[in-house]
């Protein structure tokens, strides 16, 4: 992050958020998407972090788990595939397996139709396989 945009100090809540966002989804991609940011992008960034990560992750209400889980239908049944691979690889995380992923998946099938699952399967059996062939965590339990 080298642009004067980026050093600003930011609030509390983005920080928070921030934090979160690196635990959930990934340091790695989380600084790449920063990092990626222009001027035009910039703003959308600080607006995911803060209130996204910041406001709503950060709250006690539900566990990441299961606002994982809740990610995973809706992203699935809105047919949101990068961001759902994303949160593939967060829901994994924040303690679902790959068994309870499916059968989520299996829930927004019925409820969403065959092509919205057929679609989050294959995204998530993608994710799997990425994970098995690096040879990191998030193996079937």
């Amino acid at each position: 992050m080298a642009s004067n945009r980026h050093e600003r100090k930011h609030s509390q809540r983005f920080e928070a958020g921030l934090a979160v966002r690196r635990e959930v989804v990934g340091a790695d991609y989380v600084q790449s998407a920063l990092d990626g940011a222009t001027a035009l992008t910039w703003p959308l960034q600080e607006l995911v972090t803060e209130y996204c990560w910041g406001e709503i992750w950060t709250r006690e209400g539900l566990s990441r788990r299961d606002r994982s889980l809740l990610n995973l239908g809706m992203l699935a049944a809105l047919n949101r595939g990068q961001e759902f691979r994303l949160h593939v690889r967060g829901a994994l995380n924040n303690g679902l397996s790959r068994e309870e992923i499916i059968e989520a998946l299996l829930q927004v099938t019925i409820y969403c139709g065959v092509p919205a699952g057929v679609e989050a399967v294959r995204n998530a059996k993608a994710v799997f396989d990425e994970i098995d062939a690096a040879g990191q965590a998030g193996g079937s339990e």
